[in-house]
């Protein structure tokens, strides 16, 4: 019988050790990422309009992560029975968090494009941890070197606002922003709900770019397959994740919270079938502000969420046990 590290040597608990992404090795050369999954911290919140906090998401994320690094060689769902993530077959690296400039929106998103630039240009998968959702601008940005991707936006707003008094790179302007890029084919919008930042023209401006929006009562209607359904086959996905776009009695811990969101295994079970259309090649999670969450339930469900979702995806490429 395979002995792990916890029998052999340290017990190594998730409270004990530094907090890296689910306790994984950390590589802070960004010229020596070695690895099939690259973590990197965006702790940027100068985008929001409403209650700041998110630039705590990724330390938050991080710390909650732990809780699912207990030593075993990958996670083990007997659901499902696949063991995910073996460490024998995945490999995942923390590579810390881009600079943030404070006050200059433009040189902090700056830093966070040559992150996931150099996370590319190793072949790893980049997961980005933020931050408020204006950092997904910067992210998608550094794909305009790499083969066409659609991008899967989970989201309580359709954040396609394109100018307020001059400001075009807040957390309200990330799809419009992504819309104007030429590697990025389209978009499928999940949990969009009441009323939002964005007006009607907003909504025809997304449709036109090759966007289909889906509320949460829609996407109850249809069920998964039917969800599914709706996303093209075969491309490259890119898939934005706010955390609004849960309901807030199951993720309080955020800025802009809107009631009627999904649940856990509604948002999870997409994401396992979507690994089965195409091939996922980035992914982002924003919007976590823990200080708005005593109980630390919604860092959890972004750590968990996360942790999961790389399961299916790695799973999906033969990368399990």
């Amino acid at each position: 019988m395979t002995k792990h590290g916890y029998e052999s040597g340290r017990l190594d608990l998730p409270f004990v050790g530094h907090c890296t992404f689910g306790k994984q090795p950390a590589c802070l050369d960004w010229n020596a990422i070695d690895a099939d999954i690259a973590l990197l911290g965006a702790p940027f919140d100068m985008g929001t309009q409403y209650r700041a906090g998110a630039r705590f998401g990724p330390r938050s994320i991080r710390e909650a992560s732990t809780l699912f690094s207990f030593g075993h060689d990958g996670a083990y769902d007997f659901e499902d029975d696949v063991t995910y993530l073996p460490v024998d077959k995945v490999r995942m690296v923390d590579v810390g968090d881009a600079d943030m400039i404070h006050t200059d929106t433009n040189k902090s998103h700056d830093n966070i494009e040559f992150g996931v630039r150099k996370i590319l240009k190793a072949g790893a998968l980049p997961v980005v941890l933020g931050g408020d959702h204006s950092v997904h601008i910067p992210c998608i940005r550094a794909f305009d070197d790499q083969d066409p991707v659609h991008i899967i936006h989970v989201d309580a707003h359709l954040d396609f606002v394109d100018e307020r008094h001059g400001v075009r790179y807040g957390h309200g302007n990330p799809l419009r922003r992504a819309s104007e890029m030429k590697h990025v084919t389209g978009f499928t919008q999940l949990g969009i709900r009441n009323v939002s930042s964005s007006n009607r023209q907003d909504y025809e401006a997304a449709r036109k770019a090759g966007s289909t929006i889906l509320s949460v009562r829609h996407c109850r209607e249809l069920g998964r397959d039917g969800v599914l359904a709706k996303i093209p086959d075969g491309l490259r996905y890119y898939v934005t994740i706010d955390i609004d776009g849960f309901d807030p009695s199951i993720a309080p811990g955020t800025g802009t919270p809107s009631h009627g969101g999904f649940e856990y295994y509604e948002v999870l079970e997409i994401f396992q079938g979507l690994v089965e259309k195409g091939d996922v090649v980035g992914i982002d999670l924003v919007e976590v502000a823990p200080d708005y969450d005593l109980t630390g339930s919604t860092a959890f469900l972004a750590a968990q969420l996360l942790m999961n979702f790389l399961g299916y995806i790695y799973h999906a490429k033969g990368r399990s046990a």
